[in-house]
């Protein structure tokens, strides 16, 4: 059990505060509710963007890092579709640090033409890096744009198109930092060997005087699939790989830890379905996969598969689909079904163990509107019955819900 504290504040940040008086250190953890899906469809890669201008330094403190290092702390960052999260993890008794830092850039960050163009350079070269010169670099950008019609998923949080980071400018930029980077729309989280009242007064000291701005709305629909969509792409790739993807239920759905557990019943270590039948047997795949996204809104249930030479594309996805049918109209062996709760809870409890992701995640349940679900996991994987699975599978895996995307080498072309 993770015991926890949630302190609003009067400028509309959320503060939670983690006791642990069994660690020398504290964890200042700060979620900012806007992820990928927060952009205009024709300004992507903001998010992101920020992600790195955040470390460009701010009015008090030119440089972000020196001075958390000297106070023998390390911190990082990370972006997706529905949130960022800035993370510092230092001495306790050199929490002030990180609360003036992180304080500093929410109000004061270096948005000027030298710091935009230094991390517009280095958000550039990931993307070409990663998006563009990687071989299947660009499968998510095509998968998302199979499975979502209305929803701002419809692009990954790198962003759409390499010129929308190319062509932003410093007014965008700003526009951007002054929309989403305020205290309202953050969620603060100290944990560690910090007491709650020490960790209320010095959050108002460093956060109260910090004013809060309305919000805009976010079109967050997506309507339901009715017809089974299909792509083929040739490019410069080692080996033919095939993609199935669904549209799945949001975050706080019961049916998303059904759909978690499908995944691992799947393709959850050598053992699972896929791999026995469609690697080991069937020697169609090399590898194959089955995993969720966990999306706050409407997710996607993915199966990746690299397609063995010598196998017929046609024989590959049919066998692919022999098993997710079986999913429905086979037997869920209770046993099969209690190995993948096990590893689930296993790797649920490890994760407690560390001070940083009890503070991410802490953040992370209130981002999504209930945060004592942190403490309710274990119970909603342990509930899911094999009915429960044969139910959802049902409904999930509907040929007219699929988007098949055959990404194979040139030469087939």
């Amino acid at each position: 059990m993770i015991q926890y504290t949630k302190i609003p504040v009067e400028n509309g940040l959320t503060l939670i505060h983690h006791y642990d008086p069994t660690t020398p250190f504290a964890v200042v953890n700060t979620l900012y509710k806007v992820g990928a899906k927060h952009e205009n469809e024709d300004r992507t890669g903001f998010a992101h963007l920020f992600e790195h201008l955040m470390f460009s330094g701010s009015k008090h403190f030119p440089d972000f890092d020196t001075p958390l290092q000297k106070a023998s702390g390390e911190n990082n960052a990370f972006t997706n579709n529905d949130y960022t999260d800035y993370y510092d993890s230092l001495p306790a008794f050199n929490i002030e640090m990180a609360l003036a830092l992180e304080a500093d850039r929410m109000t004061h960050l270096n948005i000027n033409k030298k710091s935009l163009e230094v991390q517009r350079k280095v958000v550039c070269e990931e993307f070409k890096e990663n998006y563009i010169n990687q071989p299947y670099g660009n499968v998510w950008h095509i998968l998302r744009e199979m499975v979502y019609e209305k929803h701002p998923y419809k692009w990954p949080t790198i962003g759409k198109e390499l010129r929308h980071i190319e062509e932003a400018t410093l007014e965008d930029v700003k526009a951007f930092y002054n929309t989403y980077y305020q205290p309202n729309n953050a969620i603060l989280v100290l944990a560690g060997n910090i007491e709650l009242e020490k960790a209320v007064q010095l959050t108002h000291q460093y956060f109260g005087h910090i004013p809060g701005k309305p919000l805009p709305a976010v079109q967050l629909s997506e309507p339901e699939q009715t017809s089974a969509k299909e792509k083929t792409v040739y490019d410069e790739v080692p080996i033919d790989m095939i993609y199935i993807a669904f549209k799945m239920c949001d975050r706080m759905h019961p049916d998303y830890y059904t759909a978690d557990l499908i995944s691992d019943i799947l393709s959850n270590g050598n053992s699972s379905r896929l791999h026995q039948r469609l690697v080991k047997t069937e020697k169609a795949f090399t590898t194959i996969d089955a995993y969720i996204t966990g999306s706050n809104d409407t997710g996607m249930f993915c199966i990746e598969g690299k397609v063995a030479d010598g196998c017929d594309l046609q024989k590959a996805t049919d066998l692919i689909w022999q098993e997710l049918e079986l999913m429905y109209n086979g037997k869920i062996e209770e046993m099969e079904l209690t190995k993948c709760k096990n590893k689930m809870l296993t790797s649920n409890h490890f994760s407690e163990s560390s001070l940083l992701s009890r503070a991410i995640s802490l953040a992370y349940f209130d981002l999504l509107g209930d945060i004592d679900l942190i403490n309710q996991e274990d119970k909603r994987y342990e509930a899911v019955t094999a009915e429960d699975i044969r139910r959802y599978a049902r409904y999930l895996f509907a040929r007219e819900r699929s988007n098949t995307l055959y990404y194979l080498r040139k030469n087939k072309q």
